[in-house]
């Protein structure tokens, strides 16, 4: 079934959405002494978390490297979402266990959800790791470390309310030195039943915009030219100078407490006032939260992307209440409506679905088929439902969808999500769009690759062009995944 998935290309590669993407350090050589490997699993947020925990160990003597028998400590940057996950990871602590015993003095250290979720635990069934670390206890690895090289197991799973990071400048890892990753919020306050990042990652806090607008003026300085800031629900950013916690922050405006108050759309419009040549991306919206006042800031500023990935789940207004998303199919719809009356029919919408939660009947899963027919997505992330423990749903509801039946709806919801990618594409047909290329075709090198405003990838002649680049390009053909053309004056 991922093959599937994998084969029609319809997954956002941006998205804040989990993948089965692993990325590795790069290989770096300043003369430090002690060599830091770090394979990241998941969401993207994951992958931005691996370049602070880089920079922080670069701070204490580490150069990264791309090879891990060449590494004193080696860290699994993990993922909870799903089982899959968790089992990947535990099957590459195996491979890892092999040089560990030819190399004891090697520092093996688990970073991340997993760790989150399974603390002290895990240390007790992977013998092999040293060291388990949290989302928010980064800062401290360096102390970690030193206690396992002393031969002393180390853990700090404490969640915060306040780390947001904010003072760290990140290593970029695997960069392609046009596209990077600004995280600019920690944590989610949503409390959907099938999902463990609440548990993993705590409660919602914003960072400081001005360190964010720091951020992007300084990846713009070194040639960067799009950023995608990253959030489990970005919508409900909010800060203000005396708090950036938003649950605090909201009492405190109920109460008449706080003047200034930066939002969402404010801090988009900030990131955007960079430069008009930096693009800006965002992941992820939730549809309870996206405003009016984002959409028209969208539109006002042609470098934020006209692009918006908007996470469905399902069709059916009963399952959206057990899943506890907070809105109704009625109230998704106002807000797919919005975004087509203020952006446009070209503004890219993708979506996440889940195939057989808890008690769906047919009925039901029809209604995320007809969802899937109103809106159109251009492409979504696609999984049939499994149970996570210490999850809401895993505490109170029977998973009791069988599993050929969980993977036939799967299935249908994958065709009708490749008919409506291939369906959108032929939209952008005989137009002109405006690519930013990020590199070579993976098929050709007399290709570049790139992406338009609504986050499709595009495919032309290289010519005389380079990444990061700025490419008009006349579209004549496509495919389920790819717009193809030819660069236009």
């Amino acid at each position: 079934m991922d093959n599937i998935i994998q084969d029609i290309d319809i997954l956002d590669k941006n998205s804040q959405e989990v993948t089965d993407t692993v990325l590795t350090s790069k290989e770096e050589n300043t003369g430090k002494k002690k060599k830091l490997y770090i394979e990241s699993y998941g969401c993207q947020m994951n992958f931005a978390d691996s370049e602070i925990v880089s920079s922080i160990m670069k701070d204490n003597g580490y150069d990264t490297t791309s090879k891990f028998e060449q590494a004193d400590v080696i860290f699994l940057n993990t993922c909870s979402i799903r089982e899959k996950a968790e089992l990947t990871v535990r099957k590459r602590l195996t491979d890892f266990n092999k040089i560990k015993k030819r190399k004891p003095e090697l520092t093996i250290g688990v970073l991340g959800c997993m760790a989150e979720r399974l603390k002290d635990k895990l240390l007790e069934e992977e013998k092999l790791v040293d060291l388990v670390v949290g989302p928010d206890a980064y800062r401290d690895l360096p102390t970690l470390v030193g206690s396992a090289e002393e031969g002393l197991k180390a853990i700090n799973t404490l969640l915060s309310r306040e780390e947001t990071y904010a003072d760290i400048s990140p290593v970029r890892l695997n960069s392609n030195g046009v596209n990077a990753f600004i995280s600019i919020m920690r944590g989610c306050d949503n409390m959907c039943s099938f999902c463990v990042v609440p548990f993993t990652r705590g409660r919602e806090r914003s960072r400081d915009p001005h360190s964010i607008v720091r951020e992007a003026q300084d990846l713009f300085d070194q040639g960067y030219r799009e950023v995608t800031l990253l959030g489990q629900n970005v919508d409900s950013y909010k800060w203000s100078p005396e708090e950036n916690n938003k649950a605090w922050l909201e009492k405190k405006e109920k109460q008449g407490e706080t003047e200034v108050v930066i939002n969402f759309a404010n801090l988009i419009e900030m990131v955007a006032k960079v430069s008009p040549d930096l693009r800006v991306r965002f992941s992820t919206s939730h549809p309870k939260d996206i405003t009016n006042e984002v959409l028209h800031t969208i539109k006002k500023y042609e470098n934020i992307c006209n692009y918006i990935h908007l996470p469905a789940q399902s069709g059916n207004s009963r399952v959206l209440e057990l899943m506890n998303r907070t809105y109704t199919r009625e109230w998704y719809i106002n807000r797919v409506d919005a975004i087509r009356e203020i952006l446009g029919s070209e503004c890219g919408i993708s979506s996440d679905m889940i195939a057989g939660f808890c008690s769906e009947t047919e009925e039901e899963h029809q209604d995320t088929l007809s969802l899937m027919d109103y809106v159109k997505f251009d492409f979504s992330y696609m999984f049939f439902y499994s149970e996570r423990p210490g999850t809401l749903a895993a505490k109170k509801y029977e998973d009791d969808i069988p599993l050929a039946v969980k993977k036939r709806r799967l299935q249908e919801i994958i065709d009708k999500q490749r008919k409506y990618s291939f369906e959108r594409n032929k939209l952008d047909l005989n137009k002109v769009h405006k690519v930013l290329v990020e590199g070579t075709s993976k098929r050709s090198e007399e290709h570049l690759s790139g992406r338009s405003t609504a986050n499709k990838v595009v495919i032309f002649p290289k010519k005389n062009f380079k990444k990061g680049d700025y490419v008009n390009v006349f579209v004549d053909d496509c495919t389920t995944a790819t717009l193809l053309g030819n660069s236009v004056d």
